[in-house]
């Protein structure tokens, strides 16, 4: 009796402990048991117990996900949740908004809490595009990220470092992005060449997957002879294309610029309109390609304008490491005296991310 005791009190602590985790069911029918820590661009990251890396899992490779955990969920279209997952077949799962901490009322009949039972959606598990678990509170909605790269040749005596830096915020209705990158170059019997570019990005998610959005970007840039660009952007975007393998965003607005010329005393303001693209993929094993394009015409300056391009390939290495290689391209048809119409920048770093 006392061994059937044993075994049952065994049995049920099993059971609460499983309740507690997340568990996955992949398409091999393996069972994984541990805690869901994100999903992005396609991959799952997966912490267990009896492993100190944790796993990397691409969504469309796991047929069934249960778990209690509450996670910031956005959707293909748009949408945007809070609350819980379970799936209810291969290809359907559940999303449960009802958030334990809404404690609306005392009732004396039972001497208990009553609470409102929340909404339930159900979706197709494919176009789920976004998680994040939001138990750790504020540190669980950060992301970081840097790159460094350095070139060193006997050669003239060419010495080049370039860093590059961005830290996120992701809330239910925003996010927010810091971003600084720097390029340093010393070569002998040449002037150095010095490019750093400070930016802050604020997206408010609308339905339908609009933004507003508001940029704040610096730059200083030596081969353009500027001292320093301050540009603010007003604008408004859509993703016409959000889903697990890629995405592609256009945007639109205005941006007010002020300019200080390194061979001029006084700075140069205006005013111009922007029209942004951005196209991401990143389901094509472990690289990443990112290209963002966006064109300044000027609305007080007589046919002047001016665009930013940038492309990067990003290679997933062990242990949150990644490899990239990227360019940036600045143009500007009316430069001041003196300077180049066209700068860029080709860089090979090595970076981590968080």
């Amino acid at each position: 009796m006392k061994k059937v005791q044993v075994i049952f009190l065994f049995m049920l602590c099993s059971v609460v402990g499983f309740s507690q985790t997340d568990t996955l069911i992949l398409k091999n029918k393996d069972i994984i048991v541990g805690e869901i820590k994100s999903m992005d661009k396609n991959i799952l990251v997966f912490e267990t117990d009896y492993s100190d890396v944790d796993f990397k899992i691409t969504w469309n490779g796991i047929n069934r996900v249960y778990s209690k955990t509450n996670y910031l969920i956005t959707l293909s279209d748009g949408r945007r949740y809070n609350g819980r997952i379970r799936s209810l077949n291969d290809s359907i799962v559940e999303i449960d908004t009802y958030m334990p901490n809404t404690v609306i009322k005392f009732s004396k009949k039972t001497e208990d809490l009553e609470r409102p039972e929340g909404d339930r959606v159900e979706i197709y598990k494919s176009k789920i595009v976004y998680l994040k678990a939001l138990d750790e509170g504020f540190w669980s909605r950060l992301s970081f990220n840097f790159d460094v790269g350095t070139n060193i040749t006997k050669a003239n005596d060419l010495r080049q470092f370039t860093f590059n830096t961005a830290m996120g915020y992701m809330a239910d209705r925003w996010k927010g992005n810091l971003t600084f990158n720097e390029l340093l170059s010393r070569q002998a019997e040449v002037e150095p060449t010095k490019r750093t570019e400070l930016g802050l990005l604020y997206n408010y998610f609308l339905p339908k997957d609009w933004y507003v959005l508001y940029n704040l970007n610096m730059l200083s840039n030596t081969e353009q002879l500027l001292d320093l660009r301050t540009s603010n952007m007003i604008g408004l975007g859509k993703f016409l294309v959000h889903t697990n393998r890629s995405y592609l965003g256009f945007s639109t607005g205005l941006n007010f610029n002020n300019e200080k010329f390194t061979n001029e005393e006084t700075a140069n303001q205006s005013g111009e309109a922007f029209l942004g693209a951005q196209y991401n993929i990143f389901n094509i094993g472990d690289l990443d390609l990112l290209s963002t394009l966006v064109a300044y015409p000027s609305l007080t300056q007589k046919k002047r304008l001016r665009t930013d391009f940038k492309f990067d390939i990003r290679y997933e290495l062990k242990f949150d490491l990644f490899f990239k290689i990227g360019t940036t391209i600045n143009y500007d048809n009316q430069p001041t005296s003196g300077a180049s119409t066209l700068d860029y920048i080709f860089q090979t770093t090595i970076g981590w991310k968080l």
